[in-house]
């Protein structure tokens, strides 16, 4: 049963991002991503990373994509849509990437068995579950996140940033 919800959640997550790069309207984009986000969460249920899954749900899902469509108003995006690219390429990237989808497929199903991972599983779940038991989930998140990746963390909070000042300055009336 695991194994059915999961290709189902790895087969909506990539229809919604198919959705959102190819959906003709901002709008409709969002909604795919809003897809695309929940059943990454639900993958993270099934994989019993719950907090991540419930952050992914609040965080991403809920406050990044209710700041999006905030943007999206303020700029007025409105239905004069143009096409940048032409429709070959889209066909050829979704030719790529079937073939990619593919070959992984085969290798997963029938290909070898040596998947290039040289640690002993139980021993990294055993250590994990050692320090889960110790800080709990939010402190074995947080701990590495403020020591190791603070510096990444806080460029991502200056990019989410100057995206918002950015679109204010866009959205903007010239006088």
């Amino acid at each position: 049963m695991t194994e059915i919800l999961f290709v189902l959640f790895a087969v909506v997550a990539l229809g919604g991002a198919f959705g959102v790069v190819l959906s003709r309207t901002p709008v409709a984009s969002l909604l795919f991503m809003v897809a695309t986000l929940a059943s990454v969460a639900g993958i993270y249920v099934l994989f019993e990373a719950h907090f991540l899954a419930a952050i992914q749900v609040l965080v991403y899902a809920g406050a990044i994509m209710v700041l999006f469509l905030f943007v999206i108003m303020l700029l007025n995006l409105g239905h004069d849509y143009r096409a940048d690219l032409k429709y070959g390429l889209w066909s050829l990237l979704a030719l790529v990437v079937a073939g990619l989808t593919a070959g992984v497929l085969g290798q997963a199903f029938w290909g070898a068995s040596d998947t290039g991972f040289r640690g002993d599983g139980a021993a990294v779940a055993a250590a994990l579950d050692a320090a889960v038991r110790e800080q709990g989930a939010a402190g074995v998140i947080a701990e590495p996140l403020f020591t190791d990746y603070v510096v990444a963390f806080e460029l991502m909070g200056l990019l989410l940033l100057v995206a918002i000042v950015a679109a204010v300055v866009l959205a903007k009336p010239k006088t």
